[in-house]
C-alpha cells in the first residue's frame, strides 16, 4: 500500500512548527509554536534567541504533531523541511531536525523553499486548482511574485529591493509605538482611519517593473511624524488615536495600492486567469478585500491562503514535500540551510 503521509518541518524565522499533510492537501495535524512574546521588546526577531527558542519548542512540538495525528513514523512516506530562506541559526534547527528523523526512520529527505511553500498554503484542505497563475507572496522577509505553471514550475517575475511589505509595517509600528508583530496592530487601528487622510507615496518603479520597493514609504511616515529633517519633536507620545489610525489606514492602503496593481499587472502580462496570494500578510483583511475587487473587474479568479496557514507553519511545507515526492526531487543527508533563496 502506497505511504502518502509527509512530515513536515519549519524554523525559518521565529515559528517552530511540525505538521503532517497527506497527499500534500488534507492536514492530519498542524502545530506551531510562536515566540512572538520573546522577540517583542526588541521589535523584530533576533536570531540567536529564535535559535534557542527552536530547541527548546522542537521535541513538545513533535510530540503533539504525532500525538495529533495519531500516527507512527513508520506510515510516513517522507521528511520535508524548509532549508531556504530564512535567518541561518533558525533554519539550522530544523535541517537537522529532518536529516536526523530521516535517517534514523530510513525516510526520504525533501528540501522545501520556504517562500515557494506559501503558495501551496493555498492549496490546503481544498480541493480547487489554480495553475497557471500569478501568485503573490507578501511577508516579513519577502515580496515576491511568480508565474505559476504548475506547484514545481514557479518563474520569478518580481520582488522587493529593500524592505519587504511586512517589514514595512513592522517598522512603521516601532515609529507609532504599537505593539510587535506591527501588521496585525496596524490593520486593528487603520480600521478606525481615514485611508485618504494622507497622501503616503505609492512607489511603482520604473515602467513595466514588476519588483517593489517600500522603503520609501516608511520614511514618509517618520517624516511625517518626526519632520523632514528629523529635528522635530517626535509627535507621536502626544498624537491622538484619531490621528494615529489615519497614518495606519493611509499607509495600509498605499502598500495595499501597490501590492494589488502589480499582481493584476503581471496576471494580464503573462494572460494568467487565476491569482494566488499567500503570506503573513495575506492575514491582511484589507489587502485581500481590496485585490477581490480588483479580480472581480477584470474577470480573474482569487485563491486566497487560510489565515490560520498565511503565517509560518509547516502544512504547508509537507503540501509541496508531496508533489516534489511524486517528482523524485530529493535532498541527500548533507543539506545545509541556505540564508537566501535557491
Amino acid at each position: 500500500m502506497e505511504k502518502t503521509l509527509i512530515l513536515g518541518l519549519e524554523s525559518s524565522c521565529d515559528e517552530t512548527a511540525a505538521a503532517i499533510v497527506d497527499r500534500g492537501r488534507e492536514v492530519l495535524s498542524s502545530v506551531v509554536a510562536s515566540q512572538a512574546d520573546l522577540h517583542e521588546k526588541y521589535g523584530g526577531v533576533v536570531p540567536e534567541i529564535a535559535a534557542r527558542a527552536h530547541l527548546e519548542n522542537l521535541l513538545p512540538v513533535l510530540t503533539e504533531t504525532f500525538d495529533q495525528a495519531n500516527i507512527h513514523p513508520d506510515q510516513l512516506a517522507a521528511v520535508a523541511v524548509a532549508h531556504c530562506p530564512g535567518l541561518t541559526p533558525s533554519l539550522l534547527i530544523a535541517v537537522t531536525a529532518a536529516k536526523t528523523l530521516a535517517w534514523a526512520w530510513n525516510k526520504p529527505l525533501i528540501a522545501i523553499n520556504h517562500v515557494h511553500s506559501h503558495l501551496q498554503a493555498v492549496m490546503l484542505e481544498q480541493s480547487q486548482q489554480c495553475f497557471p497563475s500569478v501568485a503573490l507572496v507578501v511577508s516579513g522577509g519577502h515580496t515576491s511574485l511568480y508565474n505559476c505553471r504548475s506547484p514545481l514550475e514557479l518563474e520569478l517575475m518580481g520582488r522587493t529591493l529593500d524592505d519587504a511589505a511586512g517589514e514595512a509595517f513592522d517598522k512603521v509600528a516601532m515609529i507609532l509605538q504599537l505593539p510587535y508583530p506591527g501588521g496585525p496592530s496596524i490593520e486593528k487601528l487603520a480600521q478606525l482611519g481615514n485611508p485618504k487622510a494622507i497622501n503616503f507615496p505609492r512607489t511603482y518603479l520604473k515602467k513595466g517593473s514588476l519588483d517593489f520597493s517600500f522603503s520609501g514609504i516608511k520614511t514618509a511616515v517618520l517624516y511625517h511624524c518626526r519632520g523632514q529633517n528629523m529635528l522635530g519633536n517626535n509627535r507621536v507620545a502626544t498624537m491622538s488615536q484619531q490621528e494615529k489610525a489615519d497614518i495606519c489606514a493611509s499607509f495600509q492602503a498605499a502598500v495595499t495600492d501597490v501590492l494589488v496593481k502589480k499582481t493584476v499587472t503581471a496576471a494580464q502580462k503573462v494572460s494568467a486567469q487565476c491569482v494566488i496570494l499567500g503570506g503573513g500578510v495575506a492575514a491582511n483583511s484589507y489587502l485581500r478585500k481590496q485585490l477581490q475587487i480588483r479580480c472581480e473587474k477584470l474577470k480573474l479568479q482569487l485563491l486566497v491562503s487560510p489565515k490560520k496557514y498565511c503565517t509560518d507553519n509547516a502544512a504547508m511545507v509537507a503540501g509541496l514535500a508531496w508533489h516534489k515526492l511524486q517528482a523524485n526531487l530529493l535532498a541527500n543527508l548533507d543539506l545545509e540551510p541556505l540564508p537566501h533563496q535557491a
